[in-house]
C-alpha cells in the first residue's frame, strides 16, 4: 500500500516589523481578507481564498531587510485584471515601482513594485492563463 502522503500549499509567512500595518495594507489595497489572528499573527487570504499569507511579527528572529532583496531572490506576484491599474493603485497606497510596466514576448503584461516594508510585489496579466 502506498504510503506516499499529500501536500498541498498552506501559507507562505512574512516576518515584517508591523504586522498589524502589512495585514491592514493587504486588505484594504489587495481586496485580502483575514483568516485568523493572534497576539503577533495574521492569516491573510486573496480573493480566491486559495492563496494565504501569514504576516507575523517575532523580533527574536530576523526579520529579513527585503527593501534590500533582489526581487528575483523572494517576491509575491498577484493577477489582476489591469496592471497599469494596479500599479497606479498600490503607488498611491505607499508602494513603490521597483520596474515599471512592460509586456514580454510572451504577451504577459508586468510590473514590479515593493510594498510598505520593501516586499516586492509582482503584477501578473498572463497573456495564456497558468
Amino acid at each position: 500500500m502506498d504510503q506516499t502522503p499529500e501536500f498541498s500549499h498552506e501559507h507562505t509567512a512574512l516576518n515584517v516589523p508591523d504586522f498589524e500595518q502589512a495585514a491592514r495594507w493587504y486588505c484594504r489595497n489587495l481586496g485580502m481578507q483575514v483568516l485568523r489572528s493572534g497576539e503577533t499573527v495574521r492569516f491573510l487570504s486573496d480573493s480566491t481564498g486559495r492563496l494565504i499569507f501569514e504576516f507575523y511579527t517575532n523580533s527574536d528572529e530576523l526579520i529579513p531587510d527585503y527593501a534590500q532583496m533582489a526581487p528575483a531572490t523572494l517576491h509575491l506576484a498577484f493577477c489582476v485584471s489591469d496592471v497599469p491599474a494596479a500599479v497606479a493603485k498600490l503607488t498611491a497606497a505607499g508602494a513603490t515601482i521597483f520596474s515599471d510596466y512592460e509586456v514580454a514576448e510572451s504577451g504577459d503584461e508586468m510590473a514590479m513594485l515593493r510594498d510598505p516594508w520593501g516586499v516586492p510585489l509582482q503584477l501578473m496579466k498572463r497573456a495564456e492563463a497558468m
